[in-house]
């Protein structure tokens, strides 16, 4: 699987791009809203990506951050949701934003999402909700200060978090802690 992708944007489209990663061209498909956020054209990007396997179809999507990817995943679970609707729903807002909405089952937030009317928003926020409520703060809220520094330091959300779960729940000091999961990092 392509979990991520670093190069240049060579074209950029409606509903995806074309990323030169080493002469390779990927036709990587975005959000709407995220295109607006890339960089110009002949810049460098990192997108972390989902690869669609079906029978006939290699479709790459793409997302400028993690939080991004891990809703898309959430929402391409959803029966009757397909990656194109998952894609646009991610991108939607910060993901505290969409989580408010849907917790307060406001449907409006899939207004304009093509694919989507009164009844699939319902089912959506459905679905949703509940697993929202069994996330908790994982996925949506805020992180801890040691995961926090290794992201500033550079390191991925699930980078840290891995590091960061194979040390000790006995080691309570933050700095400690930080110096266990860098050398963890470094394996």
């Amino acid at each position: 699987m392509i979990a991520s992708l670093t190069g240049k944007i060579t074209l950029k489209k409606d509903k995806f791009i074309i990323l030169d990663v080493a002469g390779v061209g990927y036709k990587v498909f975005i959000s709407k809203n995220s295109i607006l956020n890339l960089p110009e054209i002949g810049q460098t990007i990192k997108l972390f990506t989902y690869l669609k396997v079906a029978e006939t179809v290699l479709d790459l999507y793409g997302f400028i951050t993690y939080d991004e990817l891990e809703f898309f995943d959430i929402l391409n679970d959803i029966r009757g949701v397909g990656p194109k609707a998952s894609l646009e729903i991610s991108a939607l807002g910060s993901l505290d934003k969409i989580r408010d909405k849907i917790l307060k089952q406001d449907e409006k937030i899939f207004a304009g999402i093509p694919g989507i009317g009164a009844k699939r928003a319902s089912s959506i926020i459905l679905e949703l909700t509940g697993k929202i409520k069994t996330l908790g703060n994982q996925k949506f809220g805020s992180s801890s200060e040691e995961e926090s520094a290794l992201i500033q330091l550079g390191f991925s959300k699930q980078q840290a978090r891995d590091a960061l779960s194979q040390v000790s729940p006995d080691i309570k000091n933050p700095e400690d802690r930080i110096k266990i999961a860098l050398k963890n990092i470094g394996k």
